[in-house]
C-alpha cells in the first residue's frame, strides 16, 4: 500500500530536530554547538539533499562516514538508511535498522510508524498493529497510524475492526487512500451497494480522481448497471484516457451492445499500455468472434491462455468458437477444461452438452444438460435439451422440455423475448412439430 505523507513528511520531521547545527559549527540562535551533537548532525542536509535526489549509492557512503564518526549514534542517518534498504527491497534490515533508531528516540513517532511499516511488509500484521498502537499513544490524532492498522485488520480478516480504524482515519483527515480501502472491505463482503457509497463520497472531495471513478464504474458494471458504468468509466477517461483497466471495462460495455469497430479501437489503445494482459486479448479474442474472424478470434484467445492459462473464461470462450467452426473435439477439450476451473458455471454444462451431441455421445449429452437444470433454470437450457432429445427420437420427453422452456420464456420480459431470432426460429419449429404430432 501506498504510504502516502510517510516518507517525505518523516525525513523532513527528523532534519528539522537534527539540524539546528549550520555550515559554520554554531546554531540557529548563535550560540555555540556541543561538539557532540555537531559531529552527529553536521551531514544531515547533505545526506537529506542525496536521499532526495535519490542518489542512494552516494548517499549511503556518506551515511556510513557519518556513522562511523558518531560511533552509530546519528538518529537521522540510520533513518534514510533504513528507507534506502527499504527501497532496495532488503525489508528485514531496514527493519532493524528502524529500530535502532527507535531506540536512540522511542518517543519519535516517525520512528515508530516506520518500524510498523516493515512489519506490514513482512507479513507481520499484528506486530505492527502492536506498533501503530505504541504510536497512537504518543500521537492519537495520526492519520497514518490509523489508516496503517487498517490495513493491517483488513489483512488478517479481521473487518469490523478494519472498519472502525479506516473511519477513524477518515475522521482524523480525509485521504482518497482510506476511502479506497474502506470500500475494498465493503465489496470483500459482496456489500457492493455500500462500497458504491462511500467512494461516491470520495469523489465528493476528490471528483477527478480517475482511479475512484473507475472503481465506482466496474462495481455498477458489476451490479449489470451498465448506463451508470459507462457514464463513470468514460468520465474516468477524459481525465486519464490511457488507462488499461479503465478502456477495458468500457470496452467490454461497447462489445456486449454489438459494436465491435469501437470496441476493437479502445482495445487498441490499452494494448500499447498492456501488451501481456490475458483479460484484453480476451476481449479482442471475442471482438473478432462476434464480427465472425474465427481465425483471429482463435489466435488472440490462445495467446490470451497462454498468457493467464487458469483462466475458465477463457478455455469457456475458446470452446464456443471452436463450437461455432464445427472444430467439437477441441471445444469438448476446451469446455471439460473451463468446467474443471468453474465447475459452478451452469452454461459451461449445456455447451459441453451440445457439442458431445455433435460428438454422438448422447447419453453423456443428456447428462450434461441434467447438471446444468439442476443449478440453472434458463429457458436456454431447456430450448436446447428439447432439440436434442427431438433430434435423438425422444418425442415425449423433448415435449416436456419445451413446456418448460415455454414457462420459462413466458416470464422474460418482451424486450429479452425478441432479442435474439435464433431461439424464435427454434421455438416456432418446435411448435409446430409438436401440434402436428
Amino acid at each position: 500500500m501506498s504510504e502516502t505523507g510517510s516518507n517525505a513528511g518523516s525525513t523532513t520531521q527528523l532534519l528539522r530536530q537534527g539540524s539546528s547545527v549550520s555550515l559554520t559549527g554554531s546554531t540557529a540562535s548563535g550560540a555555540p554547538a556541543s561538539g557532540t551533537a555537531s559531529i552527529r548532525e553536521r551531514r544531515n542536509w547533505l545526506i537529506h539533499l542525496l536521499y532526495t535526489r535519490q542518489d542512494y549509492f552516494e548517499c549511503l557512503v556518506l551515511i556510513e562516514e557519518q556513522l562511523q564518526d558518531c560511533k552509530g549514534l546519528c538518529e537521522y542517518a540510520i533513518y534514510i538508511k533504513a528507507l534506502i534498504k527499504r527501497a532496495n527491497g532488503e525489508l528485514q534490515e531496514s527493519l532493524q535498522l528502524f529500530q535502532a533508531a527507535t531506540v536512540l528516540n522511542p518517543h519519535n513517532v516517525a520512528n515508530l510508524k516506520q518500524v510498523g511499516r516493515s512489519l506490514y511488509l513482512l507479513g507481520k500484521h499484528r506486530a505492527a498493529i502492536g506498533i501503530y498502537e505504541e504510536a497512537r499513544a504518543f500521537s492519537e490524532e495520526d492519520w497514518e497510524v490509523a489508516h496503517n492498522m487498517g490495513l493491517c485488520y483488513l489483512y488478517l480478516k479481521n473487518y469490523e475492526k478494519a472498519e472502525e480504524t479506516f473511519v477513524k482515519a477518515n475522521v482524523i483527515q480525509r485521504h482518497d487512500a482510506t476511502y479506497m480501502q474502506l470500500g475494498k472491505l465493503y465489496t470483500l463482503q459482496d456489500k457492493y451497494h455500500e462500497a458504491i457509497e462511500i467512494y461516491l463520497e470520495a469523489l465528493d472531495y476528490s471528483p477527478e480522481n480517475p482511479e475512484l471513478l473507475t472503481t465506482v464504474g466496474l462495481l455498477y458494471l458489476r451490479l449489470s448497471e451498465n448506463f451508470k458504468a459507462f457514464d463513470y468509466l468514460g468520465n474516468s477517461l477524459t481525465h486519464d484516457p490511457k488507462n488499461p483497466k479503465t478502456i477495458l471495462a468500457a470496452g467490454s460495455i461497447i462489445q456486449d451492445h454489438s459494436d465491435m469497430d469501437v470496441a476493437l479501437t479502445k482495445y487498441r489503445i490499452a494494448a500499447v499500455q498492456t501488451p501481456n494482459s490475458a483479460q484484453l486479448w480476451n476481449n479482442i479474442g471475442m471482438c473478432f468472434f462476434g464480427k465472425q474472424f474465427y481465425i483471429a478470434a482463435i489466435a488472440c484467445l490462445k495467446r490470451a491462455l497462454y498468457l493467464s492459462p487458469f483462466e475458465w473464461i477463457i478455455a469457456y470462450n475458446l470452446g464456443l468458437v471452436y463450437l461455432n467452426t464445427g472444430q467439437y473435439a477441441s471445444a469438448f477439450h476446451y469446455f471439460s477444461a473451463s468446467i474443471n476451473l468453474k465447475p459452478d458455471f451452469a452454461s459451461s454444462y449445456m455447451y459441453l452438452a451440445i457439442t458431445l451431441n455433435r460428438l454422438d455421445d448422447f447419453e453423456n449429452a443428456c447428462s450434461a444438460y441434467e447438471k446444468a437444470i439442476s443449478m440453472e433454470r434458463d429457458h436456454l437450457f431447456e430450448l436446447n435439451y428439447a432439440i436434442t432429445l427431438f433430434n435423438n427420437d425422444e418425442p415425449e420427453l423433448a415435449r416436456q422440455h419445451f413446456q418448460e422452456f415455454e414457462a420459462c420464456f413466458s416470464e422474460l420480459d418482451d424486450e429479452t423475448r425478441q432479442s435474439d431470432q435464433d431461439i424464435l426460429d427454434a421455438r416456432g419449429h418446435l411448435q409446430g412439430v409438436f401440434k402436428r404430432s
